[in-house]
């Protein structure tokens, strides 16, 4: 069953009651409990092509998103994250509910998930191989990656690179792209037909907004792809677009330092970093425009078997 199909006010009710809605993000499943109407719509827009299962008696994570049972529910209001009955960050402000969701799903990974390899990076794919976005904030990862993802790449995530650790396959979440900022009016200016949220201001990344992943991305989210490409991304206002090899050796070093567990993993996690490595072509990428960086990655030959 698809969250599309839950009417606007049966989904409120479901989001309200002790069960709240089991939600199916690639190879994880959330119960997600939340009386904040901000939430409901957020989901129905951005999520609306994603399973749900009725009744499930499983779920990975067990989270809520609900003001504080203090006098800040009404005086400046605020909002709480809880995993397990268990608040895991600082209160925000009561607006910034739905982003609070998105950065509270991607914890929910990065600090229980341990038997796959994770990498800040985004992962974008086309013909079953994957190319891997290793960067830091303020690279314009998620935004290249958004750009592409409007392009027809199947998207599998702006933030995670999954590595299944016996296959070192990628495996994707197929989540809503974070944009902020600048990137927010440059992405709707590139691909005006694509579905970007009301931007959600004065958080601490400034102003957010997402992008809503294709329905075909989210309907492959559980096929794994292999690795092609690791590319390492900065964007340059004004710079020209430049695609440039990287030695693997460079590229291990600096994939291996966006690693979430990799010591946690030790020599499995040195082993599948270096199967990714070798079985991917490694290149620095520099740009300042979006329809240049895409036709290069259309233009990408994946690496020889």
């Amino acid at each position: 069953m698809r969250l599309a199909e839950l009417p606007q006010r049966k989904l409120e009710k479901q989001l309200r009651a002790p069960g709240g809605l089991t939600l199916v993000t690639g190879p994880f499943t959330t119960r997600l409990r939340s009386p904040i109407l901000s939430v409901a719509s957020g989901l129905a827009e951005l999520y609306r092509d994603f399973p749900i299962v009725p009744d499930a008696q499983y779920a990975d994570f067990h989270i809520e998103v609900r003001a504080p049972q203090t006098v800040r529910r009404w005086f400046r209001p605020q909002v709480l994250f809880l995993f397990e009955g268990k608040s895991v960050f600082k209160p925000l402000a009561y607006h910034q509910a739905f982003p609070m969701l998105e950065w509270g799903l991607n914890w929910c990974v990065t600090s229980q998930v341990n038997h796959h390899l994770l990498f800040h990076a985004a992962v974008v794919a086309r013909d079953g191989a994957a190319v891997v976005l290793p960067a830091p904030p303020g690279s314009g990862k998620s935004t290249l990656c958004a750009a592409l993802a409007a392009s027809g790449w199947r998207l599998l995530s702006d933030e995670l690179a999954i590595v299944d650790v016996e296959t070192t396959e990628l495996r994707g979440l197929s989540r809503p792209v974070s944009l902020k900022n600048e990137s927010i009016p440059v992405i709707r200016s590139f691909a005006p037909e694509a579905f970007v949220s009301e931007p959600c201001h004065d958080t601490l990344k400034g102003t957010v907004a997402h992008l809503r992943p294709s329905q075909h991305s989210v309907e492959c989210a559980m096929a794994p792809v292999r690795p092609a490409w690791v590319v390492f991304p900065r964007f340059r206002p004004g710079a020209g677009t430049e695609l440039t090899p990287r030695r693997r050796g460079s590229a291990f070093m600096e994939l291996a330092r966006h690693a979430f567990n990799y010591t946690t993993l030790g020599r499995i996690a040195f082993e599948r970093t270096a199967d990714l490595i070798e079985r991917s072509a490694c290149y620095d990428f520099t740009y300042s425009r979006l329809d240049e960086a895409v036709a290069t990655f259309n233009a990408l030959e994946p690496p020889c078997a």
